[in-house]
């Protein structure tokens, strides 16, 4: 695997590097995490967005993402110069004008206010420092844009399955509620409608949701489980706004 441009991004193992060019990575997690997205905006979509995709990996997420908000300008960012390289190729595949920039997520190479939206899409659980990477996020929005926020939690990656085949720095791993925290204190704004607790089968590592799928048994109801996955659309405030702690 190649050297990376940050100390502070956690490499990805062989394994997880080659899953993330598979169909099911493409078609069940991505796809479905950006149409999930969508459904949460309780505002228009901005119109020909400036688009950050923070941890683009290798560009699988481009088509996706051109489909749902049709950015004027598209901009990739990772640590990772092979998955640069491979996010290049995919752009040039699709006939895609890119902006690409090797860094951290903690160290944006972008200009204040510069993005209308933030894609930030199973990357954050690979960050150490993720409060500057968050800062960060809502530094180069400009005010009023979106952080477009989906993430793995604790409960799913501190589990036997995930740790053999992946790797993560488990210190700064989150709950659900934790996530939403943080995105709070940064000072973005939302409210129930914006977030969503997707239980789908590929983050249940302990039996897959088999027992559900085979209807032996009825999965749990949100607040009678621990959240694998948490889904969030948040806005950074306009300045006349005052950031507020919805429920």
């Amino acid at each position: 695997m190649s050297e990376f441009f940050s100390p502070t991004y956690v490499e990805e193992t062989r394994i997880g590097f080659h899953f993330l060019r598979t169909h099911t990575w493409q078609h069940h997690v991505l796809r479905v995490a950006i149409n999930d997205l969508l459904r949460l905006f309780t505002d228009p979509l901005p119109e020909r967005p400036v688009l950050l995709d923070a941890g683009c990996g290798q560009g699988k997420s481009f088509r996706y993402l051109m489909q749902a908000f049709n950015p004027s300008q598209l901009i990739g960012v990772d640590a990772d110069p092979l998955s640069l390289s491979l996010s290049q190729q995919e752009g040039q595949a699709q006939g895609l004008a890119l902006q690409l920039h090797g860094a951290d997520c903690a160290a944006l190479p972008l200009a204040d206010a510069s993005v209308d939206l933030v894609f930030c899409h199973q990357t954050f659980h690979h960050l150490v420092e993720q409060e500057q990477a968050l800062a960060e996020f809502h530094r180069v929005l400009k005010p009023g844009g979106y952080l477009l926020f989906a993430e793995s939690t604790r409960a799913y990656i501190d589990t036997w399955v995930i740790r053999w085949f992946f790797r993560h720095p488990m210190q700064v791993q989150k709950t659900a509620p934790q996530y939403l925290a943080m995105l709070r204190q940064q000072g973005f704004v939302f409210s129930e409608p914006n977030v969503s607790y997707p239980y789908l089968w590929w983050s249940r590592a302990k039996d897959f949701g088999l027992l559900e799928r085979l209807k032996l048994r009825k999965p749990p109801a949100p607040g009678q489980r621990e959240e694998t996955l948490v889904n969030a659309v948040v806005r950074k405030p306009l300045a006349k706004e005052a950031p507020c702690c919805a429920p």
